[in-house]
């Protein structure tokens, strides 16, 4: 059986889902009504302004990803042998694995967005061509953290904005190949994300969480999530690293070969392809 994975915030684009909504009309009403919002709506406005915006896109990006995993279910008789999910879409991966319901899911993660847009101080960026020991010694304890441990040479970092606009001279002078900084409005997965962190484990303390039927990979560990330290990783995951690549070896090592990308764009496919390499 295959590995189902879910990309995060950043894969989203206007027109997301166009071909999806009218095929599950009852989840898209669900989605509204948890929302307040029309989710339509945020996906195929003109220009994107929302979907660009944490507190938009977080639920946006969950609602499109399911509806994409719905139709697959519906089409192919192929069910996951385990199933991750990058940051954000670590909670499209509890969906399928039964932890919760749709709107249960779609309530925390809206949530969860609005917590990490209210702490909008810094941003990201991704390095290329240096491996995360090389990153964390270009400026250690210097007020950037490692965000995602995404393949053995592409390592994403959080930080002060100016900051991390800053250190661009620096990576490159070290050996990076890229530097390139990102649109996000937070310093996500990092010791900035504290408060939101804090916040969202009141949010998570009273979550009614089922256990998983389908093993899920923990961004926080890279380890199989466990039913009893749920609540606890999801809540850590704000503001720590996703270590993406210690979860993709943990698969391969188990002998999993076939990956399925099941959202908007295939963003997680070529790193998983590094990963394997």
């Amino acid at each position: 059986m295959p590995v189902f994975v879910f990309p995060g915030q950043g894969s989203q684009f206007p027109g997301m889902g166009k071909e999806l909504f009218d095929e599950f009309p009852d989840v898209v009403r669900e989605a509204d009504a948890v929302l307040g919002y029309s989710v339509r709506d945020v996906c195929m406005e003109p220009g994107g302004a929302r979907i660009a915006q944490t507190l938009y896109a977080q639920p946006a990006i969950y609602a499109v990803n399911v509806l994409t995993y719905l139709r697959f279910q519906r089409k192919s008789p192929l069910r996951p042998s385990y199933l991750l999910g990058h940051s954000l879409g670590e909670y499209c991966a509890l969906y399928a694995a039964g932890a919760f319901d749709f709107a249960t899911g779609l309530e925390l993660v809206a949530r969860r967005g609005e917590l990490m847009a209210e702490a909008d101080s810094g941003t990201m960026a991704a390095v290329v061509g240096l491996t995360a020991e090389q990153v964390q010694a270009v400026t250690p304890g210097d007020g950037i953290w490692v965000a995602n441990l995404n393949t053995p040479r592409q390592v994403v970092i959080s930080g002060d904005t100016e900051r991390i606009r800053s250190a661009r001279d620096d990576f490159l002078a070290a050996g990076a190949t890229r530097y390139v900084v990102l649109p996000v409005s937070g310093a996500f997965h990092s010791p900035l994300m504290a408060s939101a962190q804090t916040r969202f484990e009141e949010v998570l303390a009273a979550a009614p969480l089922r256990d998983l039927r389908i093993p899920v990979v923990a961004n926080l560990t890279g380890e199989l999530h466990t039913d009893a330290g749920l609540r606890a990783a999801l809540a850590a995951q704000i503001s720590a690293p996703v270590r993406w690549a210690d979860s993709i070896r943990l698969l391969l090592h188990r002998g999993e070969t076939r990956f399925i990308e099941t959202g908007t764009r295939r963003v997680l496919t070529p790193m998983i392809e590094k990963i394997a390499a």
